[in-house]
């Protein structure tokens, strides 16, 4: 059971990142794209609202709900994807952050894009990298880098065959959000009225009109219509359903063949060894879900923080670092099947022992394969 749905906000909404505000003089900062889990609560929240189940009942697992389960015991439900999106003349069309891989660039207001490429340095350089190829880009002439940019569907498709990323595959920021300063007050904790000279700035996301957030959900059923509350201070947003959707897709069976691939994470990851992949060792070598390979470069931006807050338990989740949404690794010496390479890209790439349910059902180490060529 597979199903799509897109959110669109109808007001500014909150996603927050894992810093702390609300002190005097604090800046609370928003967080775009915003993690999965806030799409998995605002359904699952939906959901058991609709269901008429006592919340106090369910948060103890005395009241299982079909394909949700229970906190203790998770059921089949799972975000399998939570990426930006668009409406484009009736149609849904997904929005991918710029993989790390390659880099933007702008000169006399024109802009393009390069890939790095894995590149073994001179012996005379040192570097803490712990991977003998580090990402280069090689440039005839200085150009200055911009940030900021999403690739439209064509772009993605382009960027998973490792093919040229044309400048109209590129989508600013600016065109899909704008942000909003709000300033708030710090309210006692025994009154709940304001505390003299506490004032402090949070940061909200203004999308554009038409602009919101595709769901992809497995094992259940979401709500097709209606209203959810999403992010911080639980703004309003309008679900509605989306059709058959074509994903662009790698050739799993060409990347098979060729015993090597890029790979990138579609949202954030957890992962025990920090950066490195599942089972990866000193020599870049890892296992698993069925597949072997060796990583011999990797392209991963400063790591994240996520936590969040458990209502089941009513106290904090872990804080736990993250590879962050689009991570890129060059993998060699790839031994995988087609039929594995899709179900990883499916389901996420896990440990051996198995994912973390909460973690895999809110949404975490979304990732895709891709082509690399010579």
């Amino acid at each position: 059971m597979t199903a799509h749905r897109f959110l669109e906000p109808l007001d500014v909404i909150f996603p927050r990142g894992n810093k702390l505000f609300g002190a005097a003089g604090s800046y609370g900062a928003a967080l775009m794209p915003p993690w999965p889990s806030v799409a998995a609560g605002a359904l699952r929240s939906r959901m058991l609202v609709d269901a008429g189940i006592d919340l106090d009942a369910f948060a103890v697992g005395k009241a299982p709900v079909k394909g949700l389960g229970t906190p203790q015991s998770p059921g089949p439900f799972r975000v399998s994807r939570f990426l930006l999106a668009r409406r484009v003349e009736g149609a849904v069309e997904v929005l991918h952050p710029v993989p790390s891989d390659v880099v933007v660039t702008e000169n006399d207001d024109r802009h393009q894009a390069r890939y790095l490429q894995p590149t073994v340095l001179d012996e005379a350089i040192a570097t803490s990298a712990p991977l003998a190829h580090h990402p280069a880009l090689a440039i005839d002439k200085q150009a200055k880098p911009a940030t900021g940019f999403w690739l439209d569907a064509a772009g993605w498709q382009a960027w998973l065959e490792d093919q040229p990323i044309a400048p109209d595959h590129l989508v600013k920021s600016e065109a899909l959000w704008r942000l909003d300063d709000r300033v708030g007050v710090a309210l006692a904790q025994d009154t709940r009225s304001a505390e003299e000279g506490k004032l402090f700035t949070v940061q909200g996301v203004a999308l554009k009109k038409g602009v919101g957030f595709l769901v992809e959900v497995v094992g259940a059923e979401p709500p097709a219509t209606g209203l959810v509350r999403l992010g911080g201070d639980g703004r309003g947003a309008a679900l509605s359903p989306v059709g058959t959707l074509q994903w662009p897709r790698p050739d799993y069976a060409a990347l098979a063949n060729a015993r090597r691939c890029r790979l990138v994470f579609t949202g954030p990851a957890l992962f025990a060894g920090g950066w490195r992949l599942p089972g990866q060792n000193e020599e870049g070598r890892f296992q698993a879900q069925g597949i072997r390979g060796r990583v011999v470069s990797a392209a991963v931006p400063r790591h994240g923080v996520v936590s969040g807050w458990d209502l089941a338990r009513q106290h904090p989740k872990p804080a736990e670092r993250t590879v962050p949404t689009g991570a890129v690794y060059w993998i060699e010496d790839l031994e995988a099947t087609p039929e594995a390479l899709a179900r990883i890209a499916r389901e996420g790439l896990w440990p051996e022992d198995g994912p973390d349910l909460q973690r895999r059902a809110e949404g975490f180490n979304a990732c895709e394969f891709a082509a690399w060529e010579d």
